[in-house]
């Protein structure tokens, strides 16, 4: 069943469930795209193929917001919006080890490995990566679970989960890149908890949209977390370049 989290007649938003892919691949698997264009159909009671348009991508084992467009205009529209990062996404994750500080910024080079479909990361330039940026912030931990804001500056394959294996801290249930041991449903704990993004016709306001979390153990874990976290607050802060070198 979808969940939708907002929609009008341009675009949709759902809380998209980790282990679902968001477009056909090899698997054959029933994905996120053909979900929502059945919901549509039935919903308008649309004769024939429903248009869905992919605005943009979050692994198969991440769950979280996830916006789709209902119309080639307003997929023209974002994909614009998303290319020219107007929009910011915001992300929550789960390790078991703390990051250096409690707030701070990753910057690394991030090439791909396509044989092993992992993102190789460096700490200086090299031939075909790409300058990859982050900004975390601790939100609250329960024991040995640390739970994270994520806040990108630029969008890598992904980046989040190879910078925080960089520095000695995977995400939870990563195994791809160095946790321990897999989570119960083979997710892994990274959701995409906040998209805030103008809307690809009005102008006014912008779209902030959350996706509560995913009704899991480790999750639920900081339920208490996020009620008392205002999403609307700037989130960590991005630092002068010239303080990073």
């Amino acid at each position: 069943m979808l969940e939708v989290l907002w929609e009008d007649n341009h675009l949709l938003v759902v809380n998209k469930p980790a282990g679902l892919p968001v477009q056909g691949d090899e698997t054959g698997d029933q994905h996120l795209l053909e979900i929502a264009e059945n919901y549509i159909r039935e919903k308008y009671n649309k004769p024939g193929a429903a248009f869905v348009g992919l605005i943009h991508r979050i692994d198969r084992p991440v769950s979280g917001t996830m916006m789709l467009a209902k119309t080639s205009k307003a997929l023209i529209r974002m994909n614009e919006v998303f290319r020219l990062k107007q929009n910011r996404k915001i992300y929550h994750c789960i390790t078991q080890y703390a990051l250096p500080e409690s707030e701070g910024t990753l910057e690394n080079y991030l090439g791909k490995d396509s044989n092993t479909h992992r993102a190789l990361t460096y700490n200086t330039p090299r031939p075909g990566t790409k300058h990859a940026i982050l900004h975390y912030k601790l939100l609250n931990n329960r024991g040995d679970k640390f739970l994270y804001e994520i806040h990108l500056e630029t969008g890598r394959f992904h980046q989040i989960r190879a910078q925080l294996a960089k520095i000695g801290s995977p995400i939870m249930g990563d195994l791809k890149y160095g946790a321990k041991e897999p989570l119960p449903d083979r997710s892994i704990a990274l959701h995409a908890f906040q998209l805030i993004t103008p809307h690809a016709v009005k102008t006014n306001p912008s779209l902030n949209v959350i996706a509560p979390y995913p009704n899991k153990q480790w999750w639920q874990l900081f339920a208490d977390v996020v009620k008392k976290h205002d999403p609307k607050k700037q989130g960590p802060k991005k630092q002068d370049p010239k303080k990073r070198r």
